[in-house]
């Protein structure tokens, strides 16, 4: 009724055997690092380079899409002239793009 059990003795453990299973592993980290890090750190450095180069009267667009003449430029923030006598202040890191000089009169 009962049937025996027979033990197996285990072979030697191959050394190339764990490699193989963490492999695709590694692959998996390697191509997520250059198709979604790496791009990402790269336009976060742009991004700073840019803030950091900001000057009086330079032509910018915040993120939140209003259009304006850089008046005074602070450590944090910026004042915008976004219409003849109104001003606005943002922070520096919502500067998207810095527009081509004359686009506002173009506008």
């Amino acid at each position: 009724m009962i049937s025996l059990a027979h033990a197996q003795t285990a072979g030697a453990a191959d050394p190339t055997g764990g490699l193989m299973q963490l492999l695709p592993m590694i692959l998996m980290f390697v191509v997520l690092w250059f198709l979604m890090i790496r791009p990402q750190m790269k336009k976060a450095k742009e991004h700073k380079a840019l803030v950091a180069a900001l000057a009086k009267g330079d032509e910018v667009v915040t993120g939140g899409g209003l259009v304006g003449k850089i008046a005074k430029v602070g450590e944090n923030y910026v004042t915008l002239e976004i219409a003849e006598g109104t001003e606005v202040v943002v922070q520096k890191p919502a500067i998207g793009l810095v527009l081509p000089k004359g686009t506002l009169k173009s506008l």
